[in-house]
């Protein structure tokens, strides 16, 4: 009896996940606009609105599996040359996940951006060992326990963060998901000593059910 009401339960949740996950409206628009899912979407409303990609720039997007925020930095900063009336930008992305590949984007596929091994190749491959942008749609694995995972992810941004230090030229720009929590303050502070410009972004593409919001930090200070 108890399995089977577990069954149920899962199979009902399942339903009603596909059932929204089918009526959604960027899913459908991610098939006919051909990105790798549905992440794109949030990616291109921040930049129509806030403009942090710009042909000519060169970018670090990380967590970048399966791929969907490179393709929408690949046509912002013309990293394919496609306008021979701007300059030519640059596209890197990094994941722990292995990462199909890309035209106009380069990947390190399998790689922790935590471990210093990941940070020298990723400075081997940029054209000036810096970059205008760092982007991170990255989320640890889920464990269900909310603050937790909360956490984690926010130790994630940090860690990132302390990276910028490295790699992210002087008024540079910083875009990274967190989930909402009570270390959300601690992250977005540590951001302000850092930036000139920190804001709180939720684009439509994020569901309005989830925790999941943005920190847009602009103008970095680092020399």
């Amino acid at each position: 009896l108890h399995t089977t009401a577990r069954f149920l339960k899962k199979t009902g949740t399942e339903h009603r996940w596909l059932e929204r996950h089918l009526k959604d409206p960027f899913v459908k628009a991610t098939k006919q606009q051909h990105y790798r899912c549905r992440s794109a979407f949030k990616l291109l409303e921040i930049d129509d609105k806030l403009h942090i990609l710009r042909p000519g720039l060169s970018v670090l997007d990380c967590g970048a599996a399966p791929g969907a925020w490179s393709q929408v930095a690949v046509e912002r900063v013309n990293a394919l040359g496609t306008d021979p009336a701007v300059p030519i930008g640059f596209v890197l992305g990094v994941d722990l996940l292995r990462i199909s590949p890309l035209e106009g984007a380069v990947f390190l596929s399998e790689a922790d951006i935590a471990d210093p091994r990941t940070l020298r190749a990723i400075q081997s491959l940029l054209p000036a060992e810096k970059v205008d942008v760092i982007l991170s749609d990255m989320a640890p694995n889920a464990t269900g326990i909310k603050e937790l995972d909360h956490q984690k992810l926010i130790n994630l941004c940090l860690g990132l963060l302390n990276l910028s230090q490295s790699i992210l030229k002087p008024k540079g720009t910083m875009l990274c998901k967190f989930w909402d929590g009570h270390e959300s303050r601690l992250l977005q502070n540590r951001l302000k000593e850092q930036f000139q410009d920190v804001r709180t972004v939720k684009p439509q593409a994020s569901r309005k059910d989830s925790a999941e919001s943005y920190y847009l930090a602009r103008l970095y200070k680092g020399k």
